[in-house]
């Protein structure tokens, strides 16, 4: 029930977030700037912007499986499968390293979350 809960709750941001995004698109809300968003976590002020290790999920790639979307670890690089994908590598990551910001790995999406505040972000 609480994974349920949360995979909900994570599905409801971003479909706000897809929201923000096409009025900013058609110029009904201001670009979303570095500086807003740091107030909203902390993790968030400190971006690496990691390179990727793989280019898919890589456990996943080791195992043969297959992933619905990728995440990429912004503390170390790691790719990760999302919550949707049945492994949830991405989410495990976060629970066996601590490390609390993920962004979007999938063409044209540019979003942050962070684990720890359970708070999402889009940069432009």
């Amino acid at each position: 029930m609480k994974q349920t809960r949360r995979q909900l709750w994570f599905f409801l941001r971003y479909v706000a977030y897809r929201i923000r995004k096409f009025f900013r698109e058609m110029g009904l809300l201001p670009a979303a700037r570095r500086t807003e968003m740091a107030r909203l976590c902390s993790h968030l002020d400190e971006l690496k912007e990691a390179s990727p290790k793989t280019d898919g999920c890589e456990e996943c790639l080791k195992t043969g499986d297959t992933w619905v979307h990728l995440r990429l670890c912004d503390t170390c690089g790691h790719v990760g499968c999302c919550d949707s994908s049945k492994n949830k590598h991405a989410t495990g990551h976060f629970h066996a390293t601590g490390h609390p910001v993920i962004r979007s790995f999938q063409p044209g999406e540019r979003w942050w979350y962070c684990y720890v505040d359970e708070e999402m972000a889009e940069l432009d």
